[in-house]
């Protein structure tokens, strides 16, 4: 005991000493990279002027009014729900097929499907965008938000399917025997075994495509027309010049984001803990 607390008496070393504040500073250097961008966009939305830029005037909710009251950005907003729900929950419907298939069936040339399914997280966006305006246009096929939605599914489908993947395990199997055994045919396995065990897993890999379908703008700005999602729409508005409404819609976007991921985290924490 006593050497115990004589050796956590003993100083550090100034190298150490050193190396701890470096590390730190480090630290406070990227995080004030990524966010101090986002806590200018977040002011200056409340900046009580045309211009957002310094000296800050204000506070004002005035361009929070003037953005609901915006139907092209309110439209906008709604396809791009629309667009990230649909295409996130069919990514994640396709993704949890895919793994379970894979995880408990073996088919031949597994490892060759799994490359497959996961090749489209190598491929630019720019080139699925291009390669569906192509197919659509071969087709006789409009550009519309319904292509944005197969383009997203794309993008998503690897994320959803690993996600999905990295969940199974031997115990979860052993439980879908036990139910099978007891009378339980396919469906009640599934939806009374696997799905509520693979919850969590679920969750979360529909609220990281939701995210990433939020977010997109490439596949969007080439596969529409007239109804474009949230992105496309405050692309074309900067393009005359930044102003506080696009800040409050950025911001708005943002604390959307944080909050999807804020309540997937606390729901997939309570189910880990409840299966625990």
């Amino acid at each position: 005991m006593r050497r115990v607390g004589l050796a956590s008496a003993v100083p550090r070393s100034p190298m150490r000493w050193l190396g701890s504040v470096l590390a730190y500073g480090y630290l406070g250097l990227v995080y004030a990279f990524i966010f101090l961008p986002v806590v200018a966009l977040m002011l200056f939305s409340f900046q009580d002027g045309l211009v957002p830029v310094p000296p800050f005037h204000g506070p004002t909710l005035r361009w929070y009014a003037e953005l609901f009251a915006d139907e092209r950005m309110m439209a906008a907003l709604r396809n791009s729900v629309w667009v990230g729900l649909t295409s996130s929950a069919i990514a994640t419907g396709l993704g949890f097929l895919a793994a379970y298939g894979l995880a408990r069936y073996r088919p031949p040339a597994a490892s060759v499907i799994r490359g497959v399914l996961i090749a489209p997280i190598a491929v630019s966006y720019l080139v699925i965008g291009l390669g569906l305006s192509i197919v659509a246009n071969q087709l006789g096929v409009g550009r519309s938000l319904t292509l944005v939605v197969i383009g997203h599914v794309v993008i998503n489908l690897p994320l959803a399917f690993a996600v999905v993947l990295s969940q199974m395990s031997p115990a979860q199997e052993r439980l879908e025997k036990a139910a099978r055994d007891l009378g339980a045919s396919e469906v009640r396995v599934l939806a009374l075994v696997t799905v509520p065990v693979l919850l969590p897993g679920l969750l979360a890999a529909f609220a990281l495509s939701f995210t990433l379908s939020w977010d997109e703008f490439v596949i969007a700005f080439l596969l529409t027309r007239f109804d474009v999602t949230l992105p496309v729409e405050i692309w074309s508005s900067i393009r005359t010049g930044l102003d506080p409404e696009t800040n409050a819609v950025g911001t708005l976007v943002f604390l959307l984001s944080v909050g999807l991921l804020a309540i997937t985290l606390a729901v997939v924490s309570r189910l880990s803990r409840r299966r625990v």
